[in-house]
């Protein structure tokens, strides 16, 4: 069972706390929690606005995020780890190759595909981007 779930994208801004207020909206376990960090996060820069209305437009508050530099601390506590990209999966074993067991992509139950970045794109990347965070988060409810 885990009970530690770690969500890391790249900036900590846009996918990876959408992942992570998606999982917390969706759970039905009170014993799992749920945080996100990035590669190269801008620490403590709010979650982006786009990001933010398309989870409001969800019923979800994203408004107390603030991004955090993922360590391998957060990487070794955490119980399961979900990325966004391959590279980034890579990366986070690199950062710490004890957690190779639990680091895998949020796409793994569907094409296994890299969840693109929409960071400073248009809302209509967003909105792709969110459409594809959101069945990557109901994929993994199975194994939760």
């Amino acid at each position: 069972m885990f009970e530690r779930i770690l969500i890391v994208c790249m900036g900590n801004v846009c996918r990876s706390p959408t992942a992570e207020y998606l999982f917390r909206q969706h759970s039905t376990s009170r014993r799992v929690s749920f945080s996100s960090a990035g590669l190269c996060a801008p620490a403590g820069r709010p979650m982006d606005s786009t990001a933010l209305q398309l989870l409001a437009e969800s019923g979800i508050d994203g408004t107390m995020h603030r991004a955090r530099q993922l360590t391998p601390l957060m990487l070794r506590e955490a119980d399961l780890v979900l990325g966004m990209e391959k590279s980034q999966v890579e990366a986070m074993m690199q950062l710490a190759p004890e957690t190779r067991g639990k680091v895998y992509l949020l796409d793994k139950w569907l094409n296994g595909d890299d969840i693109p970045d929409p960071y400073r794109q248009q809302r209509t990347a967003f909105e792709y981007v969110h459409e594809m965070i959101t069945k990557g988060v109901d994929s993994w409810q199975l194994y939760l």
